[in-house]
């Protein structure tokens, strides 16, 4: 096997585990996006890890985050909470990134 082949596995394997940890990652952050948004909802115990549970399931239906966040705001703005969607991608944005660290930190 030459050094070319190495590497080439190497990058192989390195991108496969970022995806790994990522998808890891946005898994996290909808079930804590889904928590935050319940308490927002007023959910509470078995409610809100339902909801945080159809938050998670949300994120299947198309690529990207839109159907996550399209799913909160409009849940949100059905119940009655003054939010905007900035809101929601802030926040999203915040989970995303305390996930990612909690994905690489191993917890």
């Amino acid at each position: 096997m030459t050094t070319f082949d190495d590497r080439e596995k190497g990058f192989e394997r390195k991108f496969a585990l970022d995806q790994d940890q990522e998808f890891k990652a946005g898994v996290r952050r909808n079930r804590a996006l889904g928590h935050w948004a319940a308490g927002l909802m007023g959910l509470q115990d078995k409610h809100m890890d339902e909801y945080a549970q159809a938050v998670v399931k949300s994120d299947f239906e198309l690529p990207g985050d839109d159907d996550v966040l399209r799913k909160v705001f409009e849940d949100l703005k059905g119940a009655g909470v003054a939010i905007s969607e900035g809101d929601v991608r802030m926040k999203m944005a915040e989970l995303m990134a305390q996930a990612r660290e909690n994905v690489r930190e191993g917890k």
